[in-house]
């Protein structure tokens, strides 16, 4: 049970993350300031120190990376969207023209910000679902003006409908040209930048052009490590897999427990049917049974009453790890090889410690065993 509930939640976040979270697509390169995992405080003081990213910089990966099809940028804020009397606080978003492209992003209805509308820093606006909800329940939002922080901007895009991702609702922005959000919240914010290769094969060369370019804008020597993040979706998931794997190895310790303790309540019940069945085993032995017959029955009653056990535990730990998932944002993914494994651990269980009950009830004396009482 422990081992189906552990491993099926912790399979079912693992196609979560990389369904829904790290889904960046094979040919896509991200850099950032900060790393997307600090793991000490080392680590965090170091990535407090690195420098920022500016336009310029995106600007310059764009004229050195021939191996790149796309390259933009954004930087994240928050702030409050009205239209007449309803508002809604939602995270405001700078972005280029190419990110929408390079990340994916889909529309119900209208259109994507274009060069033109960032180089002549344009209000205009592409909101989520949940905005559209909020402000515009009854009417279409496409050509209406909204308010952003006291700023009016036309919408001219509707968002597809993400869902939430571990309880966290994704449909609750707004989307307006990267010059338009310097303008209204400063320019000295650091800013992630998106680069596209031509394609999965040309993802290491724009990635060695992207990390050259950077590092020669800011003169760092040739055995000195990088002051910013670039990583690739593999990347992301490799930093995923590290962390789940050691979840995953703490939890089957904690679990393993109680499979040590359920293998001694086997060889306990084991050990009292040997003791019950003592004037049996004479009785076989003296009509011809070999030791290796007593051996064997015993070895697969012990497997049997296991397999049972392991049948009930994927049952139970398959219902544990689905009501998980029905009650919480935690999803849940039961793997056939989980329950093969769940199957076969219980019934090795119950070899193992079945073979000392068994050969307890193998070396009895026929004749001792007959005069048992």
């Amino acid at each position: 049970m422990a081992v189906i509930a552990v491993v099926s939640i912790i399979s079912g976040l693992n196609d979560y993350v990389a369904g829904k979270i790290f889904n960046l697509g094979p040919d896509v390169v991200t850099i950032q300031r900060m790393s997307p995992v600090i793991t000490s405080l080392d680590d965090f003081v170091e990535n407090q120190k690195r420098k920022y990213l500016y336009l310029p910089d995106m600007e310059a990966i764009q004229a050195a990376c021939t191996d790149c099809k796309a390259v933009g940028a954004s930087v994240g804020g928050r702030g409050r969207i009205k239209f007449g009397r309803e508002f809604v606080d939602s995270d405001v978003n700078g972005y280029t023209a190419e990110v929408a492209a390079i990340l994916g992003k889909e529309l119900d209805s209208g259109r994507f910000m274009t060069e033109y509308d960032g180089d002549h820093a344009r209000n205009v606006c592409v909101i989520g679902s949940d905005v559209v909800d909020t402000l515009f329940p009854f009417v279409d939002p496409i050509g209406k003006t909204v308010n952003i922080d006291e700023r009016s901007f036309e919408v001219i895009g509707v968002g597809t409908k993400q869902g939430s991702v571990l309880g966290q609702p994704q449909d609750n922005w707004a989307m307006i040209p990267l010059t338009v959000h310097q303008k209204m919240y400063g320019a000295r914010r650091s800013i992630s930048i998106y680069a596209k290769a031509l394609d999965e094969k040309h993802l290491d060369a724009a990635a060695s052009e992207i990390r050259l370019t950077l590092r020669g804008r800011h003169h760092l020597a040739y055995n000195t490590k990088d002051d910013f993040a670039l990583n690739t979706n593999d990347n992301f998931l490799q930093i995923w897999s590290n962390i789940s794997q050691t979840f995953f190895a703490v939890t089957i310790g904690i679990a393993s427990i109680s499979l040590v303790v359920g293998g001694i309540v086997v060889m306990n019940i084991m050990l009292v049917s040997v003791t019950e069945r003592t004037r049996e085993i004479g009785i076989r032995k003296a009509s011809g049974a070999r030791r290796h017959d007593i051996l064997i029955q015993f070895l697969v009653e012990s497997a049997t009453l296991a397999l049972v056990g392991g049948i009930l535990g994927v049952l139970f730990g398959s219902s544990i790890a689905l009501a998980i998932s029905w009650l919480t944002p935690l999803p849940a993914s039961i793997k056939w090889w989980a329950v093969a494994l769940g199957l076969g651990v219980s019934t090795g269980v119950g070899l193992f410690f079945g073979i000392y009950p068994a050969t307890k009830a193998a070396n009895l004396d026929p004749i001792v065993a007959l005069r048992y009482e």
